[in-house]
């Protein structure tokens, strides 16, 4: 058994668990997704498919052969390596706060 996701004008619709046989008898666009891919990697050391596991939502980008989720914010970049959006600005680590994206001043906003 393996994951797909069905794909209607580039956007993932649903994502299924199913036998290849099953799937060569469903109408559409299927297409097969890795549970254990995220950002280009193998979560287990195999290889990795498609940049990303699919998700409801997401766009399979052909070109690229991946899955990339949508763009949470308009100043954020797709990483073309990973398929995943980095925002313009990094995440403070080095504490142990939490924090949220604001949009307006493009800057991380500690959560009080």
């Amino acid at each position: 058994m393996a994951h797909y996701a069905k794909i209607e004008d580039e956007i993932v619709t649903s994502v299924i668990v199913a036998e290849q046989d099953f799937i060569d008898t469903q109408e559409g666009q299927w297409v097969q997704t890795s549970y254990n891919t995220t950002g280009g990697q193998h979560l287990l050391g195999g290889t990795p498919l498609r940049k990303n596991y699919a998700g409801l939502g997401y766009i399979y980008d052909s070109t690229r052969d991946a899955f990339i989720p949508a763009q949470p914010y308009p100043s954020w970049v797709l990483n073309e390596d990973t398929c995943l959006w980095d925002c313009p600005v990094a995440l403070p680590v080095d504490d142990s706060k939490r924090y949220t994206w604001n949009e307006d001043t493009t800057s991380w906003v500690e959560v009080t």
